[in-house]
C-alpha cells in the first residue's frame, strides 16, 4: 500500500550500439520561439506563430503570457496570440523562477505600458546570468529601474509616455540583453543603436518577426543593430526558424553511432561552427538541398573546442561534443568560456567510462575504446542530451534520470530517435527505494 504514496518519475532506457538510419524532422527553435512569444506583447492585434516546438518551456511561457492577460490558443505547432488587453499585473515568481526567458517580457511591457514589474528569473543552474545588461540598457532609454524584494520594477521617467532612443554599448554580447533592448526600442521615440550586440540567428529571427509587425530594425546579425521607433505594431503570421541546437545534437547522434542520417529542415549557415568542428573530428556533413543536411560517419579523432558567442562554437553544443570526444582517438581540450558552471555532466560521463579531467573551466578528454551503459543523472538541458548520445553509443543499457531538463528543450527526442532505429524507451517508475532497486538491478 505504501508504494502507492510514492511519486512517479520518468526515466529513459537506452540499449546502445544500435545503428541509426533515416531522416529526422527538426522542430522550431526553442530559444527563438520564447523570444518571439515575448515580442508578441508589443502588438495590440492578433499574432500567429507557426512551427512552435512542443516543449515544457513553451508551455511555461504560455502561462506567463496568460498571467499578463494575453489570450492564447494553441493548435498543433500554431500559436495564436492576442495581447490587446494586457494589464499591469505581473507573472508570479513561481512561474518566472522556472524559466529564465520569461524575463524577456520586461522590454515589451515597458514599451507598451510605460511601467512593469517582473520577478527575477530562473532556469538551468549553469552559472550566473545577471540581468544588469538588460537593466542598464533600459535605463539608457529613460527608464527608472529598481530591483527590490526579488523583482524588477521599471517605469518610464517623468511625464513621458514612451521610452527614448539611445546609443547603448553592451559590455558583453548577451543574447537576452540584445533581445530585451531591441524589443523595447521598437516602440521608443527616436533611434536606438545597440553596439556589441549579440549576432545569434535567434536575434535575426526576432528582428524579422518585429519587422513583420511594422518595426524598423537594421543590422540584426551584425554587432551593430539600429532600431527606429514606431508608434504601433500590427498583426502578423510568422514561422519560427528551425532549432540549430537540436539539429547539431542529431548530427552528433549520427557521428557517435557511426550512422548516416539526414536532417530537415535546417539552415546550414546557423550550424557552420558545429559542422566545421564535426568535420575536424572526422565525420563529413553534406548539404543535400537548401534546408537539408546529411552526416556521413568516419573514424573519430580528437580536437580542441572553445565555446564563444555566435558565430563561434555554441556553448549549447559543448556537452554533446564532449560525449562524442570521449570516443574519439587521441586527446581533446574543451574550454567553456560562456558559463562558469557548465561541466557538471563530466561526472556522469565518467560513470560510463569516459576519461575526462577538469581544471577550472577546461576539460581534458582522452578518448577511450568504448563507453559502458550506466545509470546517470541529467544536470541541465544540454547535459541531458549528451547523456542520451553517450547511451546510444555505449555497450549495454543506460538509464537517464532527470528528464525534466530534457523536456524543457527537446521536442519528443526519444520518439525521433526511435524512428531512426534507436533502441530507446521512456518508462515511468516509482521514486524512492523502488527506483533505487530498479536501477541497481538493471
Amino acid at each position: 500500500m505504501a508504494a502507492h504514496c510514492e511519486e512517479q518519475q520518468t526515466i529513459l532506457e537506452i540499449w546502445g550500439q544500435t545503428p541509426l538510419k533515416g531522416e529526422v524532422i527538426i522542430s522550431g527553435a526553442k530559444n527563438s520561439a520564447l523570444a518571439l512569444m515575448a515580442g508578441s506583447l508589443l502588438c495590440p492585434e492578433d499574432c500567429r506563430l507557426r512551427n512552435l516546438p512542443s516543449l515544457v518551456d513553451i508551455n511555461r511561457m504560455t502561462q506567463v503570457l496568460g498571467a499578463l492577460g494575453v489570450k492564447i490558443e494553441r493548435n498543433g505547432d500554431i500559436l495564436d496570440i492576442n495581447a490587446q488587453n494586457i494589464g499591469k499585473s505581473q507573472p508570479s515568481y513561481e512561474l518566472v523562477s522556472q524559466l529564465r526567458a520569461s524575463f524577456f517580457v520586461i522590454g515589451p511591457l515597458l514599451a507598451r505600458l510605460g511601467e512593469t514589474r517582473v520577478p527575477l528569473p530562473g532556469g538551468c543552474a549553469i552559472g550566473a546570468r545577471p540581468v544588469d545588461l538588460h537593466v542598464r540598457g533600459l535605463q539608457a532609454m529613460g527608464a527608472d529601474v529598481r530591483i527590490e524584494h526579488g523583482e524588477v520594477h521599471a517605469c518610464v521617467k517623468g511625464n513621458r509616455k514612451r521610452l527614448q532612443g539611445a546609443k547603448i554599448y553592451l559590455d558583453y554580447p548577451s543574447v537576452g540583453a540584445t533581445e530585451t533592448i531591441m524589443m523595447a526600442a521598437t516602440l521608443a521615440e527616436g533611434e536606438t543603436i545597440i553596439e556589441n550586440a549579440a549576432q545569434e540567428p535567434e536575434i535575426i529571427d526576432l528582428a524579422d518577426f518585429c519587422c513583420s509587425m511594422g518595426a524598423k530594425i537594421q543590422g540584426a546579425g551584425t554587432n551593430t543593430i539600429t532600431i527606429s521607433g514606431v508608434e504601433r505594431l500590427h498583426t502578423t503570421d510568422y514561422s519560427v526558424i528551425p532549432d540549430r541546437i537540436e539539429a547539431g545534437t542529431f548530427l552528433v547522434a549520427g557521428a557517435i553511432t557511426q550512422s548516416e542520417i539526414s536532417l530537415f529542415p535546417v539552415v546550414p549557415e546557423h550550424l557552420a561552427s558545429a559542422i566545421a568542428k564535426l568535420q575536424a573530428i572526422g565525420p563529413k556533413v553534406v548539404i543535400d538541398g537548401p534546408n537539408r543536411l546529411r552526416v556521413i560517419p568516419a573514424p573519430l579523432g580528437g580536437t580542441d573546442i572553445e565555446t564563444l558567442p555566435f558565430p563561434g562554437f555554441p556553448t549549447d553544443m559543448q556537452a554533446q561534443f564532449m560525449a562524442l570526444l570521449t570516443l574519439s582517438e587521441g586527446n581533446s581540450v574543451i574550454s567553456e568560456t560562456v558559463f562558469e558552471n557548465r561541466l557538471r555532466h563530466v561526472a556522469e560521463l565518467q560513470r560510463m567510462g569516459a576519461d575526462i579531467r577538469v581544471k577550472g573551466n577546461i576539460a581534458l578528454v582522452r578518448g577511450v575504446p568504448f563507453l559502458s551503459g550506466a545509470p546517470v543523472m541529467a544536470t541541465d538541458l544540454r547535459a541531458s542530451a549528451a547523456l542520451v548520445l553517450a547511451g546510444l553509443a555505449a555497450q549495454g543499457k543506460t538509464i537517464v534520470q532527470g528528464l525534466h531538463h530534457l523536456d524543457r528543450g527537446y521536442d519528443n527526442l526519444e520518439e525521433k530517435l526511435r524512428k531512426l532505429g534507436a533502441n530507446i524507451r521512456r518508462v515511468n517508475v516509482l521514486s524512492g527505494e523502488e527506483t533505487k532497486e530498479y536501477i541497481s538491478a538493471s
